[in-house]
């Protein structure tokens, strides 16, 4: 090629390049000016703009930039009257320009620049306020009243209220009829009148399955318990829901209230199931250097006979270190049949078979329970069996054998607001077991009490101060005619953390450790959490063993102290906790406690 053409094709190509687009520019930033200084609102602004967060997520594309800024009117709008002010101005510039006077088809090639102004104006109060009418002992909202500040939210709060109450009262169709909201610029103040129809009062009707379900129909209506012809309440539709999520048959339960009412106002209500896998299986396994290897598994029914029936039989192994010495193992099976006797009445039959090598005695055992477990309320459940095991142990007392019928029994009051992690609220279980051994001719029963209780102090519950107290106590048989597995030790992590498990029982002298018939145990934690990921805890922990009664001259203390650290997780915070005997026989060096859930 010449010279010439060489040269031409150069030019070509400059002049090709000169002639090109150039790159738009990158947005360069959002600005947000907000009158007043107040940073509460401009937070509450930035937080309800779509411009406020789009050049972080990298969409600066001109069409997008202009999509959100045409958003942003009325979200602003929206947030600004949620605070109350009614008379604000809003402004959005890209490169100088209103964005509401940019055209769709007309977008610009290049934004730059985005600068959103906004005056808030004054803030509203409320010159009057009425909402109703309402049933007997209803009141209106806190804060809805004459001279509150009058941000919409309390306006929708305070009529939501109203309809709530209604609808608490059996007028399940409550609604608005009619409205009015003034705003006096000259004053900022808001006057607002709303106007409710509570409907007629209404009674259930029926229960209409509108999906298909492995469980049938009979058995979804027995167990959701919907109380026919009473009359209509919230709280009543929540718990039928609850019963339904409660057999473990449903991945999902969706109640609705049919939209017309029928003869007599009555109201059906609408169920949407949908089943769950009915089989599952699972295992787990663990290695401990002081315990060795543990192994366990199940495998689980959820609809064994048609009528959510629930059968679970499980295996475990624990202590595997290549000898016998210190393992235990267990097979078990158990079946729960949901309202089988009535709405939250259930029926249970349990069997299990166990060899437990503890460090006190060697149990192998065989039992059997059937029982019925009812739900007085949401916070209170009972339950009730009989129960028949044949044991076998070798302890310190000898061998011994015992063919024991008896009646457990227990009353659960669960008033914490998450069993997880709780910052407030009760927790009371006590249990009562009359037993009988046939062998020995013995009548004889434990009794056992555990309470814990919750304070949160501090800003979204910082600090949580939780405290437990425990008590035990066999009475009608002296140690040797009870089976050891109902006698009471302390030390581990369900008693006191510091000591080894099971390290404290009643020295009888030459080395013979057996149980005691009577405990106390207490324990004291202050929790605080750090982060949202993180937390830490302190506590005491101290537990007594009395060999007939409790605080008798044949029993002991012990006193364990010790930190932790909790990892917050949404099946509630992993635990490790690093605890020392303080006070106390049986004591072995730092002992280290890692779970699930908080210590309790």
């Amino acid at each position: 090629m010449s010279l010439l053409g060489k040269s031409l094709r150069l030019s070509g190509l400059l002049l090709s390049m000169m002639s090109a687009p150039l790159p738009a520019a990158a947005l360069q930033g959002v600005s947000f000016d907000v009158s007043g200084g107040d940073a509460a609102l401009t937070a509450t602004l930035k937080n309800s703009s779509l411009l406020a967060g789009l050049q972080a997520s990298g969409r600066t594309e001109p069409q997008d930039i202009l999509a959100a800024a045409l958003a942003d009117y009325g979200r602003l709008l929206d947030a600004l009257y949620a605070e109350g002010h009614y008379g604000g101005v809003i402004t959005i510039h890209i490169d100088g320009r209103e964005a509401a006077a940019i055209q769709t088809f007309a977008v610009p090639d290049r934004v730059q620049r985005v600068t959103v102004r906004v005056v808030p104006g004054p803030q509203f109060r409320f010159a009057t306020t009425d909402v109703g009418p309402l049933p007997a002992g209803a009141t209106p909202l806190p804060g809805f009243a004459r001279g509150e500040p009058a941000p919409a939210t309390v306006i929708r709060e305070a009529v939501a209220s109203g309809v709530s109450d209604w609808r608490d009262a059996g007028h399940a169709k409550a609604t608005i009829s009619a409205q009015a909201l003034v705003a006096d610029h000259r004053n900022a103040t808001l006057s607002a009148d709303i106007r409710l129809a509570p409907g007629p009062r209404v009674t259930f009707g029926r229960l209409n399955q509108r999906t298909p379900s492995a469980v049938r129909s009979a058995r979804i209506d027995q167990i959701a318990g919907l109380p026919t012809g009473e009359t209509f309440s919230p709280r009543e539709l929540q718990r039928v829901a609850e019963r339904l999520r409660r057999t473990g048959a449903f991945s999902s339960v969706a109640l609705s209230e049919a939209e017309t009412l029928g003869p007599g106002n009555t109201m059906d209500i609408n169920v949407d199931l949908a089943d769950e896998p009915p089989r599952r299986f699972g295992f787990g396994a663990e290695v401990s250097s002081r315990e060795g290897v543990a192994l366990s598994g199940y495998w689980l029914h959820r609809n064994l006979l048609g009528g959510a029936e629930r059968f679970r039989a499980e295996a475990n192994v624990a202590g595997i270190d290549g000898t016998l010495a210190g393992m235990d193992a267990a097979v078990s099976a158990r079946l729960d049949i949901p309202a089988a006797l009535g709405t939250d009445t259930d029926v249970f039959v349990f069997a299990e078979a166990a060899y437990e090598d503890e460090p006190n005695y060697l149990l192998i055992e065989g039992s059997a329970r059937a029982g019925i477990r009812h739900r007085f309320s949401d916070r209170l459940k009972g339950e009730i069996a009989a129960s028949y095991g044949y044991t076998y142990t070798d302890d310190d007392l000898g061998q011994r054998r015992f063919s024991v019928v008896s009646l457990p029994s227990s009353l659960t009051w669960d008033g914490r607001n998450d069993p997880l992690d709780p910052s407030s609220g009760l927790f009371v279980d006590a249990d009562i077991e009359p037993f009988y051994d046939i062998i020995g001719s013995q009548v004889a029963a434990r009794g056992y009490v555990d309470g814990r209780a919750y304070l949160g102090l501090g800003g979204d519950d910082q600090f949580v101060l939780a405290a437990r107290a425990q008590a035990g106590v066999v009475i009608g048989a002296v140690a040797a005619a009870v089976p050891p597995d109902m006698l009471f030790f302390s030390g581990g992590g369900g008693t006191v953390r510091g000591f080894p498990y099971q390290s404290l029982g009643i020295d009888q002298g030459g080395g013979t450790i057996v149980g005691g018939r009577a405990f106390l145990g207490a324990s004291g934690e202050i929790r605080y959490r750090i982060s949202d990921s993180f937390g830490a805890v302190a506590f005491v922990d101290a537990g007594h063993i009395g060999q007939n009664t409790f605080f008798d001259a044949g029993g002991d203390w012990q006193i364990g102290a010790g930190v932790g650290l909790r990892y917050y997780t949404g099946m509630g915070p992993v635990r490790l906790d690093v605890a020392l005997p303080v006070e106390g026989p049986g004591g072995d060096g730092m002992q280290f406690y890692i779970g699930i859930g908080q210590s309790f």
